[in-house]
């Protein structure tokens, strides 16, 4: 639990289901560092593992402080998320834009910390006044209410995606390999010979376009080698019990 990452804290959070909630979100994304500030039904809470699922961890290394202020004392920039917008001037962050400040500040040596309110009410101004800037979330504006575990989880995704950015698109191709490129070839010439034979192109005129629509279809198609056997087979099946 040492990667730089920012902590995530949890002012005044009521319900230990929330808190347990939170850790397994945290956790999904590569987050482990949780401060909560004066929980409302003390600390440790066993609601909270019960719901962690796996993710004990988190709690186990939590720190637990008395006021804000201490749980942050450390930090060279905190984040407060809010839903709602307040009569303070300060810098207003998506969370994707956050995290990615997060990521540089910490990345050159920085403490970052994000703060999440209670469950009934968020943040209160005082709260807000101790961050240097606010994560609002676009939300449904009839119905901006984020529950604490669903606030913490966009959080902890934008995250991962700022330090460990997966392929925005990538084929699982279930132990096969993808077919080749004169794997494909032999595949649509196999069914131009044989469309040819059953006089498909036509009329004539039209037999060229239609080639290249079909070969067109052929490699836009994400075919493995065992889709191109497939593929023989099932015209060769068909024309066999065409011939009997």
């Amino acid at each position: 639990m040492t990667n730089p990452q920012p902590a995530i804290v949890l002012v005044r959070p009521q319900m230990g289901e929330n808190i347990g909630a939170a850790a397994r979100a945290m956790l999904n994304f590569g987050l482990s560092r949780m401060r909560i500030v004066d929980p409302r039904d003390g600390w440790p809470n066993p609601r909270a593992n019960a719901l962690a699922s796996g993710a004990g961890r988190v709690l186990d290394a939590a720190t637990v402080h008395g006021d804000l202020a201490g749980a942050i004392a450390d930090c060279t920039f905190t984040f407060a998320t809010t839903a709602r917008t307040r009569d303070m001037t300060n810098p207003v962050y998506t969370p994707e834009a956050a995290m990615a400040e997060a990521a540089a500040m910490i990345a050159a040596g920085g403490k970052v910390a994000v703060l999440f309110g209670a469950e009934r009410a968020g943040l209160e101004n005082d709260d807000i006044a101790q961050a240097n800037a606010l994560i609002s979330v676009p939300v449904n504006p009839e119905f901006a209410s984020l529950n604490l575990a669903q606030c913490v989880l966009l959080t902890a995704y934008e995250w991962r995606r700022q330090v460990d950015r997966p392929a925005p698109q990538t084929t699982h191709w279930a132990g096969h390999a993808p077919a080749t490129g004169a794997e494909i070839d032999a595949l649509a010439r196999h069914y131009e010979d044989r469309l040819d034979d059953a006089n498909f192109f036509f009329p004539e005129h039209k037999a060229a376009s239609m080639k290249l629509t079909l070969r067109n279809l052929w490699s836009r198609l994400p075919l493995t080698d065992a889709d191109v056997r497939m593929l023989h087979g099932v015209l060769r099946q068909l024309l066999r019990r065409h011939d009997r």
